[in-house]
């Protein structure tokens, strides 16, 4: 058996679009269905680089019967002239040499979105097939590839006086683990692209056999939003509830630095934060310097706000990020040039001028707003106030089930708790009864050693429709939750619960049904 040789000829050296067929995973994430869903949006980036630069305005994207993907625009169209450097026609370039674009340099787009960048280079080395219909310079221009090589020269056809290019590519079923798109994954995204920009028309149809809706008919969504950003918040809040009518909405641009900022907002009547960030249309899920940024500013803001109109008074008032933040929803999109995007996921905006970009804009625009709207800016500050009181109930009663020894031997507990003398929560019992009455006769009847009773009075709170403070307010669930041990909210754990049977008594009556519901909802 020959012997291993470690030399020059052992060293592969893989070239073009072969290191991509290789090594798909180091350009598009994953060979399975998101590695799939982002050949799509890889062409469909290069229409909506043409929108961000003011030339295209729909974009029409279809699944073939045949399992391919066609993508439609308006733009400019790919050049067709011959490339400087390369020697070739610039489509056959930018269709197969890595990271060759309008997105690369500075003589192409100031601003352009797509994750990866690699360029729509890599869905030709990871298709079977791939043809390109550019229609400029008066005329169509074809190109037809296999397996990333074309199968002729770039080949001028029949006049024309519109503009646009026409992507049809057929993955490779070697290279993916399924070749099945999502029409759910790529409607949700290209719906929150026509949000991000403003007017443009993308139109997403499925021919593919079988693939129909509830009434059988074809599968076809059509987006596009004058409002941009903003409506992407009222369709966030449609069914949240208002805390103020209006959508808070702002823009900025810094053309020496090539910066921009839009920004919407609005506080609903829920308890939850739905703050969005994106840069250059990418989502960031990670956040990032823009996010940091806004923030700071809006914190800054709101609080300023407050003392001004005597909401605030202390220092110990003021208020945290957390309590301005619960309840809003906002869309924060940044634009710039070379994003620089880190994290796990590479979902999270380095680039630090976004950061102060950012919060000098949103500090000065939303500055002006609450002076301009100042019964909503107080409405806003109300509730930020009322989820600060949350959070100091909540660690209030993170502290008072923490101190359950002290509470149990009667400082101040309500409830009147007649604890059992056993320790072991698997032999214990707890018995909780209406009233002190009785109470009263149930302590008597009972065996102390493993039976606990607890009287409440009368009906408790409904904690499915209160909020968490006035929840942890209440002297009757206070004393619950002190009985039971378990702690609540983030403190909550089930191993410490006292006792591992307890018992509701209450009337056999209506009322006494109520009171059940109420004891069992809050259980």
């Amino acid at each position: 058996m020959a012997e291993n040789s470690y030399n020059a000829s052992a060293i592969t050296v893989l070239e073009g679009l072969e290191a991509v067929r290789k090594r798909p995973g180091m350009y598009i994430g994953s060979t399975g269905e998101r590695g799939l869903h982002h050949l799509v949006y890889e062409v469909v980036d290069n229409s909506v680089d043409e929108a961000l630069a003011g030339y295209c305005t729909e974009i029409n994207i279809s699944l073939m019967a045949d399992g391919g993907v066609e993508v439609v625009d308006n733009g400019r169209g790919i050049p067709v002239d011959m490339h400087p450097v390369e020697k070739k026609p610039a489509l056959e370039v930018v269709l197969t040499v890595l990271h060759a674009g309008g997105k690369f340099g500075d003589s192409g787009y100031s601003v352009s979105g797509g994750l990866h960048g690699v360029g729509i280079s890599v869905v030709n080395a990871l298709s079977t097939d791939l043809s390109v219909v550019v229609q400029r310079d008066e005329s169509f221009w074809y190109q037809d590839y296999k397996l990333g090589v074309p199968t002729a020269p770039v080949k001028k056809g029949e006049p024309s006086t519109n503009s646009g290019t026409t992507v049809r590519f057929w993955p490779s079923k070697e290279i993916f683990e399924t070749t099945d798109f999502s029409f759910e994954v790529l409607s949700t995204r290209f719906r929150e692209m026509a949000f991000l920009n403003k007017g443009l028309i993308l139109t997403l149809t499925d021919l593919r056999a079988g693939h129909v809706d509830e009434k059988g008919e074809q599968l076809t969504v059509h987006y596009q939003y004058q409002g941009g950003i903003s409506d992407f918040v009222k369709h966030l809040n449609s069914t949240r509830g208002e805390t103020h009518k209006s959508v808070i909405s702002f823009a900025a641009e810094d053309k020496k630095n090539k910066i921009s900022l839009e920004v919407s907002m609005q506080w609903n009547a829920g308890f939850s934060e739905s703050v969005y960030t994106f840069a250059n249309t990418i989502h960031t899920h990670e956040g990032g310097a823009h996010e940091e940024g806004f923030r700071t500013a809006l914190t800054s803001v709101v609080n300023k706000f407050g003392e001004e109109q005597g909401f605030i008074r202390k220092k110990e008032d003021r208020l945290t990020g957390d309590d301005v933040r619960e309840g809003l929803t906002a869309i924060v999109s940044i634009k710039l040039i070379d994003p620089q995007f880190e994290g796990q996921t590479k979902t999270k905006l380095g680039n630090t001028v976004a950061k102060t970009f950012t919060q000098k804009v949103v500090n000065e625009e939303l500055t002006t707003w609450f002076e301009q709207n100042p019964s909503e800016g107080k409405d806003i500050v109300r509730k930020s106030i009322d989820a600060a009181a949350a959070r100091v109930a909540a660690r209030k009663a993170r502290d008072l089930s923490r101190n359950r020894k002290g509470l149990l031997e009667g400082r101040g507990m309500p409830g009147k708790l007649a604890d059992c003398q056993w320790t072991d929560p698997a032999k214990c019992e707890l018995y909780i009864v209406e009233g002190d009455s009785a109470g009263g006769s149930t302590k008597g009847g009972r065996d102390s050693r493993n039976q606990a009773v607890l009287p409440i009075r009368g009906k408790i709170l409904n904690v499915e429709k209160a909020r968490i403070d006035r929840v942890l307010q209440n002297n009757e669930v206070q004393a619950l939750i002190t009985a039971l041990g378990t702690g609540v909210h983030d403190d909550f754990d089930i191993a410490k619960l006292r006792y591992h049977k307890i018992i509701l008594m209450a009337d056999a009556d209506v009322d006494g049904q109520h009171i059940r519901t109420l004891l069992l909802t809050l259980l």
